[in-house]
């Protein structure tokens, strides 16, 4: 496995991690300076920015995008309510490109307002990305399915296992075109038994887009916002990312931490050298 000693190049800072402290050309300029190679923007941050403009720092500022974050969850209530969603995501898709992202991150929505059909949220899941994918394959942005950790079943992602997740790729894409794929979150899938497995499946079919570090802390005190700093919980963070690389993926190892009550408290300068210092050591 590779070292990332002096390697930070690799690496990529989900802007997530600080906490959205900082405007997002203030943020920019302190992942360069940390010296990461890469950034992953969310969407709140370019409300009322020009997607142009802001793609045009992060490239002055010698950072790539890793991933764009994140989709407007797409099971809906009614047709109106789901059509608006593809929509969103369709302009969302738009951004990306813009930004050049090598993904645009689906966190898909779990249940609509009032119901308990888990089968038909999946099912307008699936619908909607299948809609999704023309769009998103003119716009040259791979489509980043998330599986979320099954306690966000109902409210957050109905798709919930790396197999579930790849299940649906290959339904929608059998071709394997690459306009749909998978980002491995270590924070939702380090549990799954079957992980090693699906990351080494993920790899053969060209279907790994990215891979998103933090830690598991025992106890978690929220299980939104109390993500670990690697190396201060218990995700075998090292035994993962041998399989990742094992699985053929070259892409960015990015860092994201939802951390409410510690990280988001901090300087983002300290953040920024905590996260060079573990992904350098422990990861």
């Amino acid at each position: 496995m590779s070292d990332l000693a002096g390697r930070l190049d690799r690496c990529s800072i989900n802007t997530a991690t600080l906490g959205y402290q900082l405007p997002i050309g203030q943020t920019i300029e302190a992942v360069a300076r940390a010296g990461f190679g890469a950034i992953a923007p969310w969407r709140r941050e370019l409300e009322g920015e020009s997607a142009r403009l802001v793609s045009r720092r992060i490239r002055d500022a010698g950072l790539t995008v890793s991933g764009y974050c994140r989709s407007t969850y797409i099971p809906a209530a009614s047709d109106t309510e789901f059509a608006e969603n593809i929509e969103d995501n369709r302009r969302a898709i738009d951004d990306a490109a813009e930004l050049g992202a090598a993904c645009f991150v689906m966190v898909v929505g779990g249940l609509p307002q009032g119901s308990k059909d888990l089968a038909d949220a999946r099912r307008q899941v699936r619908d909607g990305i299948a809609r999704l994918l023309e769009h998103a394959g003119a716009q040259n942005v791979p489509l980043a399915i998330e599986p979320l950790h099954p306690m966000y079943a109902a409210d957050r992602a109905c798709i919930n296992t790396l197999r579930q997740a790849l299940d649906l790729c290959d339904a929608l894409d059998p071709s394997q075109t690459g306009t749909v794929g998978v980002a491995v979150d270590l924070y939702h899938v380090w549990w799954d038994p079957d992980l090693k497995t699906q990351i080494l499946r993920a790899g053969h079919s060209k279907r790994l887009l990215g891979f998103h570090l933090c830690d598991w802390l025992v106890p978690t005190n929220d299980m939104l916002l109390d993500r670990g700093m690697m190396g201060d919980g218990v995700i075998d963070i090292h035994g993962v990312r041998r399989h990742i690389e094992a699985s053929g993926y070259a892409g960015r190892l990015e860092v994201e931490i939802f951390s409410r009550d510690n990280w988001w408290k901090r300087p983002a300068t300290e953040v920024l050298e905590v996260c060079a210092q573990r992904l350098q050591t422990v990861c």
